[in-house]
């Protein structure tokens, strides 16, 4: 199953194709359900939650043109009849008959946004965020079966939406209330790692705000790399601080800051990557303990991970600073909060041929993954 995402579309122009009624998209008749110019919907819902959700229903040559809301990416998908989804402008390129929705009137108002802004072509639109979040200290309270070990973390950022997170040391996972999504965990030393890269899209609004070169996004732009790998984000998005682009210094003030990690989480600091290559036995053999077995173009038999403690590094890649991707399935990098200089920041490094784990300077105008630390108890 592919699926492409695009930028910039107009949430106004196909709301009868998703199935709403708003007023201020259809002055003519109330939304029906309309399908586009495809007329079986082959059981495709008007919403679906999330992208492997969406992977499950067929979308040949009889399902084109029928139209979706996919709200893990808050926006619409048009099965293009060729197994893929479409999403964002590319839309209005497509050889399908919307206009019975989009001839609509611009002029009255209506409580849902006129425009969705993509420009990192995947977002799933978190709150914008003008600040430093307000951590406040983590509590611990029983889940439903009365057992210890839940911890709920949350903070507060600027506009009242809520930046929490909840911590299950029996089950080791972490469930980002941002927007829902459960990651695994594991437990080296005295650290407490998110065993999957984060995931999390935050607002383009609040992303473009960072900078001139901010960015976060999926592997080529795909939503199924996203869902393999998680996001990349450029350095000041990975920090969530303005002012932190490349040829600017934020003076390492912000080392072990939250980020763009949930609450009661940061994005480590180099001394913490150091500290997890103790944990696995030094850094000549840290890359092949934290490598995940599958996933990578080995070079060698001898450079296999074998994924010792459950750290599951899978081989992400990078966007550089022309907006190219590379190195998927050949590295993993992973951003520390500690800057080397103002247009440098240390990040750690895996490779597909390398037995051991690195810490070198990348440029902030690359893009890597992010995992992130649990915060000390």
């Amino acid at each position: 199953m592919k699926i492409f995402l695009y930028r910039k579309f107009m949430v106004c122009a196909l709301a009868g194709v998703l199935g709403f009624a708003l007023s201020a998209c259809d002055d003519s008749s109330s939304a029906s359900g309309n399908s586009g110019s495809g007329g079986n919907r082959g059981g495709i819902p008007d919403t679906v939650e999330t992208f492997m959700e969406l992977s499950d229903y067929d979308c040949g040559k009889s399902q084109k043109c029928v139209a979706t809301y996919l709200t893990e990416y808050h926006d619409m998908a048009v099965c293009d009849g060729n197994n893929g989804w479409v999403i964002g402008t590319l839309i209005e390129k497509m050889d399908c008959d919307f206009s019975s929705s989009s001839d609509k009137s611009s002029d009255s108002k209506s409580n849902d946004p006129a425009e969705v802004t993509d420009d990192s072509s995947d977002s799933k639109g978190k709150p914008s965020s003008a600040g430093t979040s307000t951590k406040s200290s983590a509590s611990k309270e029983p889940d439903s079966s009365g057992s210890e070990g839940v911890e709920d973390s949350s903070a507060s950022v600027p506009g009242g939406s809520s930046d929490a997170s909840v911590y299950d040391a029996d089950k080791n996972t972490l469930k980002d209330l941002r927007d829902g999504q459960v990651y695994k965990t594991i437990k080296i030393g005295n650290q407490t790692w998110m065993a999957q890269n984060l995931n999390y899209a935050p607002d383009e609004n609040h992303v473009h705000s960072l900078g001139d070169y901010a960015w976060s996004g999926c592997y080529d732009g795909k939503a199924d790399s996203c869902a393999k790998y998680g996001r990349l984000y450029t350095w000041e998005v990975a920090m969530d601080k303005a002012g932190c682009g490349y040829g600017e210094s934020c003076n390492n003030s912000y080392e072990g800051s939250q980020g763009i990690c949930p609450a009661g989480w940061h994005l480590p600091s180099y001394n913490e990557w150091e500290t997890l290559f103790r944990n696995v036995g030094g850094e000549n053999v840290a890359g092949r303990k934290l490598k995940s077995e599958e996933g990578w173009n080995y070079y060698s038999e001898s450079a296999k991970g074998i994924d010792y403690y459950g750290f599951s590094a899978l081989p992400a890649g990078r966007r550089d600073d022309n907006g190219d991707f590379s190195s998927a399935g050949d590295r993993a990098l992973f951003w520390s909060s500690s800057e080397h200089n103002i247009s440098y920041t240390y990040d750690m490094v895996l490779y597909h041929k390398y037995l051991g784990a690195y810490l070198y300077d990348g440029s902030k105008y690359d893009a890597f993954s992010v995992r992130c630390v649990k915060d000390s108890d």
